[in-house]
């Protein structure tokens, strides 16, 4: 196989990185990570930028907030009573919840009060544009 298509088992480096360079996750120093094409490993924004490229290619996208992780939205926000937290809290820490239907949903603790306690359940890199590059070590047709 020549090129990603949506068929396809994809080998490849990446990195994720902010606005200011910073990155955010990268396998560059590591072994290759493969997925097949649709299956969810990747965000469907990131995946499409994959399509036509062939092995050995490197590139790099920038990503908006819509092909990335959404934009922040306010509603995801919520205040809670400072009672219904039996544990030390910090500000950034990151508490696992359970939603209406017991599924597992991560909050960060996004500010501390004596009565109310702001948790912000937007994904951390909501509102964020990401640079999205890659390196393309092999397609193979996905069984």
């Amino acid at each position: 196989m020549s090129v990603i298509t949506a068929e396809s088992r994809v080998t490849l480096h990446f990195e994720l990185s902010l606005e200011d360079g910073q990155i955010v996750d990268s396998n560059f120093s590591q072994a290759p990570a493969s997925f097949v094409f649709g299956d969810g490993s990747l965000l469907p924004g990131f995946e499409s930028a994959l399509l036509n490229m062939s092995v050995g290619q490197e590139a790099s996208f920038v990503m908006p907030p819509e092909k990335a992780f959404g934009a922040h939205n306010e509603s995801n926000i919520q205040r809670m009573p400072r009672s219904q937290f039996s544990m030390d809290l910090e500000e950034g820490m990151v508490v696992s919840f359970a939603d209406m239907s017991k599924n597992e949903l991560p909050g960060v603790i996004a500010e501390i009060g004596d009565k109310e306690v702001v948790v912000d359940f937007n994904h951390p890199l909501a509102g964020r544009s990401l640079t999205f590059r890659v390196h393309i070590v092999a397609i193979e047709v996905a069984a």
